[in-house]
């Protein structure tokens, strides 16, 4: 078995997608084999494939977006732009979450090299009634990447999300500043956020940039 991660973020919207496709290209760059998932999506369009997460997560891992290959990555598909459980509801379905464990599982477990998994949403968006994304990382027990932005709130939005992995016993390995769209300076973020992370890692990702080349030495270097 290789070595995989659980990317998770602050929020929808905090960059997840943009962080995992852009370490699965810099990462298939230097010649490592991967695979990225995204086992629970919502406000996916059928007609349009390629478009959605998982579609973005296989063309960077060099596969082509086609419904069957965005169903191979990700069999819990909803239509709704909603929270999943909300999504779910509306198609009268709810998320299995023990067979959504299982899937995992046996995913982590035949992984070769380097297996990312993307989360849905914020870390404590609900899957259904009773269970969030919190529940489903705590019983995967993976090494947690989560994804903060830089924009003004986005330091209370990772402590607090930093707070939820922690009461379920959760460390991220690295906390990964996406940088926001005319958001505040990515430099004032670190200097404000580093005194309350307890010495998780900080790294920086620039839009626009090679900015993704940090995360993808820590993970080679982390060796998990």
């Amino acid at each position: 078995m290789g070595n995989a991660y659980f990317i998770t973020a602050t929020g929808t919207d905090s960059g997840k997608t943009f962080v995992a496709e852009g370490l699965a290209r810099e990462l298939r760059a230097r010649g490592r084999r991967l695979r990225a998932l995204k086992p629970v999506m919502s406000g996916y369009d059928e007609t349009r494939p390629a478009d959605s997460d998982a579609g973005r997560l296989l063309a960077a891992c060099g596969i082509e977006a086609t419904p069957a290959a965005v169903a191979d990555i990700a069999p819990w598909r909803f239509a709704a732009p909603l929270s999943p459980d909300r999504a779910a509801a509306l198609e009268g379905r709810v998320i299995d979450f023990d067979g959504l464990m299982r899937w995992c599982r046996d995913e982590t477990a035949r992984n070769e090299d380097l297996l990312l998994i993307e989360g849905i949403g914020g870390v404590m968006v609900p899957l259904d009634g009773q269970r969030t994304v919190l529940d489903w990382m705590a019983a995967l027990q993976l090494p947690v990447l989560l994804v903060a932005g830089t924009y003004l709130g986005a330091i209370s939005h990772a402590l607090t999300a930093l707070a939820a992995l922690r009461s379920a016993g959760l460390a991220p390995v690295a906390i990964v500043l996406n940088e926001s769209a005319g958001g505040i300076p990515l430099a004032d973020t670190l200097v404000s956020l580093a005194p309350h992370a307890g010495g998780i890692p900080l790294l920086p990702a620039v839009r626009g940039g090679d900015g993704l080349a940090a995360l993808a030495d820590f993970l080679l270097k982390d060796g998990r």
